[in-house]
């Protein structure tokens, strides 16, 4: 089945996509909460003329992107958090606390937009990957290191 999406899902597509997805995700999830409708020819015609007119918005929206990927590139953080005598952290850093940390700085990213690869539950040297713009997308390296008592 055919939709086209009307918001960012993630693992899906960004807004006025065209996507392929199984016909009961379509039908019974996305066009009933409003996240798709049917791409029929008269929608894909009218999602072809939203795009043309809106181009230049576009352009600026991954422009703005670019501009907060050239401020994020130099950016290392610090993350405390309560560890163990083993060194162990008690539950696990995630999205959620880099997040935290980045506002901290001045930056305004949604938690949804940060990929780790594992959820962190050592102390030590990682990297999260913070996609701005479909096209666009930055590694920023932390580390994780052990709460002063």
């Amino acid at each position: 089945m055919e939709i086209i999406l009307k918001e960012d899902i993630v693992n899906l597509g960004y807004k006025n996509d065209i996507v392929t997805v199984k016909s009961g995700y379509g039908r019974n999830y996305l066009i009933p909460t409003g996240k798709a409708v049917i791409a029929s020819p008269a929608a894909k015609k009218m999602l072809a003329e939203d795009l043309k007119q809106r181009a230049h918005k576009l352009e600026k929206i991954k422009k703005d992107a670019e501009e907060v990927a050239a401020k994020l590139e130099g950016v290392s953080l610090s993350i405390a958090t309560k560890v163990s005598s083993t060194g162990t952290i008690f539950g696990s850093v995630g999205s959620i606390q880099l997040a935290d940390a980045l506002e901290k700085l001045g930056f305004e990213i949604d938690r949804k937009s940060i990929i780790l690869k594992d959820a962190i539950k050592e102390i030590g040297q990682y990297k999260a990957l913070v996609k701005l713009h479909k096209e666009i997308s930055i590694e920023i390296p932390f580390e994780v290191v052990a709460e002063e008592a």
